[in-house]
């Protein structure tokens, strides 16, 4: 990545599209991304979206706010955001009920 950047200097877009200060357009992405996928020899279906929603899935699993999530993602509304962002069982075995904290702390007393 660094070389990436010091060599094409990226001026708007971390990933330019052709001519100036254009984005990436969507099928350019998907098309590099297969050939990535092909030439490391993963043979699972992946998509572009699959790894987007991982990558969603697994900030919300590390503790990040929806709102860093949703501006990561590029979302105008957090409902959008929420789509990506599914409740692990994972997530949910680490939920303290509030009462068995406090029962917890009387006892440590």
């Amino acid at each position: 990545m660094r070389i990436y950047y010091k060599e094409d200097k990226p001026k708007e877009y971390l990933f330019e599209g052709q001519g100036e200060r254009k984005h990436l357009f969507e099928r350019s992405l998907q098309e590099v991304f297969h050939r990535a996928i092909r030439l490391v020899g993963i043979k699972k279906p992946i998509t572009v979206y699959r790894l987007r929603h991982s990558f969603a899935t697994h900030l919300s699993e590390s503790g990040v706010d929806l709102r860093y999530i949703q501006e990561l993602l590029g979302h105008s509304s957090s409902k959008t955001t929420e789509i990506y962002t599914h409740v692990s069982k994972k997530s949910l075995g680490k939920i303290l009920n509030p009462l068995d904290h406090a029962i917890q702390q009387s006892k440590t007393k």
